[in-house]
Order: structure tokens, then C-alpha cells, then sequence
């Protein structure tokens, strides 16, 4: 069992620390999701000005600079290592797929990156120029990629880094639920990470490595399962649920590092908001003696690399061409008034909820959620182009999937009801469900008639919901989505979904279908 001293006394014996001390800063980053203009403090888009107003976070520029500078002040033995999904979740990845996200790896020198699922989103033929792009490894311990004619011999299993005279081993695993959270295709065959993990530590450890770094892309509840199941293993750096660990943040997830079965677990937000900063102490048989580190926020003092910007701005001129892409063409204006969609059914919100329960209704999901405030604009008869629809959605949030009981929906609609006097934007926009709403009612019971399929709610019943990742994650009020089963935030971008429902559906017709009714 790996053990480690993080208190000030601790720190303080050590300072006499025994030759054989291997000292070895880790920085990491996860989730960067091809986040490479600066991004919003709700992780959306930031304009020039706000940038400029000192109001904006991440981008590719200021990780640079930060990377550099953590470098500088660094030992002489470090690492860099990404936790997965480089790719989607912005309109760069539907522009230049991998390339970007290669190009600037390769620049800032990582040493070791993880699979993660989205990296599959475009199926092995989008990650298969991405791999030939990059001289580092991509690894995944469990899943075998041999069977298909892209991939076959291009991830691998593990890695040895040679560091300052030392081996350092990097093994690496991926959720499992991939197969249902993208699109790695059936020549890619998963198999449990638990097993795949030991086995390559086991091997690892056989080969005389006593420094091993587990990089998953499971998310921190399943990282800290893997605590407990595995042995050998001194460190795990994570992704995939977009978890901040930190000692200063009160809204972190836990500490940086959490520690499991004495095993530390360190993670480091997403978007490249964060830069993971770990600096550890080996001792001569590969026991980590002490830990300590915090993640670096990316905001304005952090300056941006000037050419990096420039190379930014350069790629972005082509993503003007796609925003000037015409989806479709519509007869009627789509009402997206903001003083309509926060108080009753909207055309608008009708569209994007039918738009996110299409996408997703075959894994069971019966209801759809968006609120009111997440709809931003109408839409004007005429050709709509894609930059409509960002204008309409442009807080790149993705769709949510998970399970609640009846009980919990309602409570969930009547917390969307709950400010409709103030214009709040909680309000529920729905598919797959219709509901009466008594603004003049007493809290609690401003809510009846709920129907969900054409039949009465069951209070008791579990129910498949999509919605977006800001209101499942609480927002707007929506805590009772906190705690809900089965739940994954990392879907398609709500905006590339209801541009294609409307592709697919042309001509489409803006309605409303009396689904939401006001007394």
C-alpha cells in the first residue's frame, strides 16, 4: 500500500530527505474538449472583449503559459500527462477533427495521453489521424484494438517513461459504457478495467518498475473503485467526469490529492481551466513519501502565448464558413423569446426538447428537460444557418442522460415553476411529458396533470430523462438531478443536435402542441 505525508510537519522531516529520494512533478490536464479559445466562466464561449476585461479562463494560449511556467519552477525530473478527451465541444473539432488537438499536444511536448471516449465520437476513423499525428503514446489497457485495420497497433496498453534515471510506468483504462457514450464501433472490443489494469501493473511490476501511474478516463467514483480493487499501483490521475480536486476551492470535489485505500487520486477540472500541478517524493523502493500540488486556475493573470493566439485565430477563420452553414429553412419564425420560454410553452423550446429526446430515445429515455433561460433567441422565417442556432444555444452544453422516479420529476417541475413571476430561467421546457402549471398556487402544488407517454406520472416509477449537463448538474435549482442514477453529462453538443433535428426534419414547422397549459 502506497503511503504519503501531506502535513506541514511531514513536509518538515523530510527536508532531510535520504540521497535516494526521487523527486518527480507531475503536471496533468483532462478534459480539455478542444477548448482552445478562452472560455466563459460557465465554460462557454468568451468574447474578445471579455477576454480583453480580464473576465475570460483557459484557452490554448494561456496553458502555454502556464505549462512553461510550471516547468521553470519545477525539478529537473517532470512529467506531462492528459487524462482524455481531447476532442468535441467546440466548433474547432467539427472543423479540423484531431488536428488541432495533435498539433498543440505535440507543441507543448506531452509524454502520455489516456483514450478517452470522446476521442471515439467520430468512430475509429476520427481517432486514427490523430494517433498518426502525435510521437507520444495513447494508451488504454482495456480495450483491444487489434481487429480494426485503423487502430491495430496504435494504442497500447502501457508505457515505461525513463525520467531523471528512473522508470516510471503509465498504464491506462477507459470506461467501459463507451460503446453507449460514443462510437468506437464493434471492431473495438472493451474489456474490464479492474483485470486489464492489474494485469498490466502485475506485468509492470514483474519487469522491476516501482513507480506506476494509473491514467484512467472512468471519472472519480470509479477511480476510487479502483483504489480499492488494484494493487501495485502508487498514483491515479483522472478524467471523464470533470471533477475539480483542490485544497482551496470549497466547490471542489475533494481534495487534491484524495487519497483511497492509500492510494492518491488527483483530477483537475475540465475545458483547460485548470492545470494540474503534482510534485511527488519516491523513496528507493518506489513507496511515494510525500505528495503535494493544487491545481492552477488559467484566469487573467495567467498571460496568453502570443503565438498561439495568432495560430488560433488563424484556424477560426474557417469556422465563419460554418456558421454560416444553412441547416434548414423554416416558413415561421421559432419563438425563442426570452419572455415567453421562461413563463409557458415556446416554439422554440418544443423544438430543442423533441430535437434532445430523438437523439437519445433509443437507450430509453422518455422525457426530455431544457430550461427556459438556456434558450437565448428566436429564430426568423428564412434559411437558418448554424450561427442561428448558436446564437439560440451558445453555452456549448451538452445532453445529459439519467434516471429519477416519478416523484422526483415532479418536484423537478415544480422547481422549474417555482420563480415564473420573476421571469427566472428554471423554467421547464419538456418533450415526452405534458404538465398543468397554477402559477397563483402554493409552493409545492403548483403542479398536476403530469403525463409522461400519453399515461398518468407513477410517482414510483423510474424514469430515462434527458436534459443538458448545466441543469443536471443542479443548476437553475435542479439539485433533486444531482443525485440521479445512470447519470452521464458528456453527450453531444446541444446545438450540433437541434441543428441536425432540423436538418433532418426539413421543411420543419415551428408549433406549439398545448403539452405545457397555464392557468
Amino acid at each position: 500500500m502506497t503511503r504519503f505525508l501531506t502535513s506541514v510537519a511531514a513536509l518538515g522531516l523530510m527536508a532531510g530527505a535520504a540521497a535516494a529520494d526521487y523527486n518527480l512533478t507531475i503536471l496533468h490536464t483532462n478534459d480539455f474538449h478542444d477548448r482552445f479559445e478562452p472560455i466563459s466562466k460557465y465554460d462557454g464561449p468568451c468574447s474578445a472583449e471579455d477576454n480583453a476585461a480580464g473576465e475570460c479562463f483557459g484557452g490554448i494560449g494561456r496553458m502555454i503559459t502556464a505549462i512553461a511556467d510550471a516547468r521553470a519552477r519545477g525539478g529537473e525530473n517532470q512529467i506531462l500527462l492528459d487524462a482524455g478527451d481531447q476532442f468535441q465541444g467546440s466548433l474547432f473539432y467539427t472543423q479540423y477533427g484531431g488536428d488541432m488537438a495533435a498539433e498543440f499536444m505535440e507543441q507543448l511536448g506531452y509524454d502520455a495521453m489516456a483514450v478517452g471516449n470522446h476521442e471515439f465520437d467520430d468512430g475509429p476513423e476520427g481517432l486514427a489521424p490523430f494517433l498518426d499525428k502525435v510521437s507520444f503514446p495513447v494508451l488504454s489497457a482495456n480495450i483491444d484494438v487489434s481487429g480494426n485495420n485503423l487502430l491495430a497497433g496504435k494504442v497500447d496498453k502501457s508505457t515505461v517513461l525513463e525520467v531523471g534515471g528512473e522508470r516510471i510506468g503509465v498504464v491506462s483504462v477507459l470506461a467501459e459504457d463507451t460503446v453507449e457514450t460514443s462510437s468506437p464501433g464493434p471492431s473495438v472490443i472493451f474489456s474490464s478495467a479492474v483485470d486489464a489494469a492489474q494485469a498490466e501493473v502485475d506485468a509492470l511490476t514483474a519487469d522491476g518498475v516501482n513507480k506506476i501511474i494509473l491514467l484512467t478516463h472512468v471519472g472519480l467514483p470509479r477511480d476510487k473503485q479502483l483504489a480499492e480493487a488494484l494493487t501495485g499501483v502508487d498514483l491515479i490521475i483522472g478524467g471523464h467526469s470533470h471533477t475539480l480536486l483542490s485544497n482551496t476551492n470549497d466547490r471542489a470535489g475533494g481534495a487534491y490529492p484524495t487519497e483511497v485505500n492509500g492510494v492518491p487520486i488527483v483530477q483537475a477540472y475540465a475545458y483547460g481551466k485548470y492545470l494540474g500541478e503534482l510534485n511527488v517524493t519516491f523513496d528507493d523502493a518506489g513507496e511515494i513519501t510525500r505528495i503535494e500540488g493544487e491545481p492552477i486556475l488559467l484566469d487573467a493573470s495567467v498571460a496568453e502565448d502570443s503565438a498561439a493566439v495568432a495560430r488560433v485565430a488563424e484556424l477560426a477563420k474557417p469556422l465563419e464558413e460554418l456558421r454560416n452553414k444553412v441547416v434548414t429553412t423554416i416558413d415561421e419564425p421559432l419563438g425563442g423569446d426570452r419572455a415567453v420560454c421562461r413563463a409557458q410553452e415556446c416554439s422554440m423550446g418544443t423544438l430543442i426538447t423533441d430535437a434532445m429526446l430523438a437523439r437519445v430515445a433509443d437507450q430509453g429515455i422518455e422525457v426530455a428537460i431544457q430550461n427556459g433561460g438556456g434558450i437565448r433567441a428566436s429564430i426568423d422565417a428564412g434559411e437558418v444557418t448554424m450561427g442561428d442556432v448558436l446564437t439560440v444555444l451558445p453555452f456549448q452544453n451538452t445532453l445529459s442522460t439519467f434516471q429519477v422516479s416519478g416523484a422526483t420529476l415532479v418536484e423537478a417541475l415544480e422547481n422549474g415553476v417555482s420563480q415564473m413571476e420573476e421571469g427566472a430561467g428554471r423554467f421547464p421546457q419538456v418533450s415526452g411529458m405534458s404538465y398543468t402549471v397554477d402559477p397563483s398556487a402554493e409552493a409545492g402544488s403548483r403542479i398536476s396533470d403530469v403525463m409522461v407517454g400519453g399515461a398518468p406520472i407513477d410517482m414510483d416509477k423510474t424514469y430515462g430523462v434527458v436534459s443538458n449537463n448545466y441543469v443536471r448538474n443542479g443548476g437553475d435549482g435542479y439539485a433533486m438531478f444531482k443525485t440521479a442514477e445512470n447519470a452521464y453529462d458528456f453527450g453531444p453538443d446541444l446545438a450540433d443536435v437541434t441543428a441536425e433535428y432540423l436538418a433532418e426534419n426539413a421543411p420543419y414547422k415551428p408549433f406549439t402542441d398545448g403539452r405545457i397549459t397555464v392557468k
